[in-house]
């Protein structure tokens, strides 16, 4: 099994998702507001949305705080 990534853009609803799912996970954390040199990865794992966790290969949205769109914008 690969390292989970936990990607998010630091609203509130993903501040709590890294709190209480990717510590547990034992995630990588990417801030993508932080790190935006990181979008592109995201994106061709098949983020669409954050938060979210790429976990093997499948990439899991955890509800919904910002799209990769307006991260871009």
């Amino acid at each position: 099994m690969s390292k989970p990534i936990f990607y998010h853009a630091g609203c509130t609803i993903c501040v709590e998702a890294e709190q209480e799912v990717a510590k547990a996970l034992n995630a990588e954390i990417v801030h993508l507001g932080e790190q935006p040199d990181r979008l592109a990865e995201a994106e061709a794992a098949g983020v669409q949305s954050v938060p979210a966790v790429l976990l093997n290969g499948g990439v899991f949205h955890i509800n919904f705080g910002a799209s990769l769109a307006d991260l871009k914008a």
